[in-house]
């Protein structure tokens, strides 16, 4: 993890003297909710690797959605397991087979 930069320092001061308000409406507070009850019981400890850089993707994106990292990669594979996440349609057109050309 990077350093804290002045910026980070200025929003951490003001978080840790309660200047800070939450913005969330109480529809995305009643969506998080809701997520976090659909969860299955965490039961197995299961540890892998990653790369460095995926590793930071991912905490940024969870610092995004405002979850903790190792609950947004666990969200992940429940969708995928379950199919609700899926791969995007790729914009590459697929490979056709080509006829033979006749001179």
């Amino acid at each position: 993890m990077p350093k804290n930069d002045a910026y980070d320092k200025e929003i951490l001061g003001a978080y840790e003297k309660g200047q800070l308000k939450s913005v969330a409406t109480k529809a995305e507070l009643a969506k998080l909710k809701a997520a976090a009850r659909t969860t299955a019981v965490k039961d197995r400890r299961v540890n892998i690797r990653l790369s460095s850089s995926d590793l930071q993707d991912v905490q940024v994106k969870a610092m995004q959605e405002g979850v903790p990292y190792q609950t947004l990669i666990a969200s992940v594979l429940h969708k995928y397991v379950t199919g609700r996440l899926t791969e995007p349609q790729s914009s590459v057109p697929e490979k056709t087979s080509k006829s033979k050309v006749q001179s």
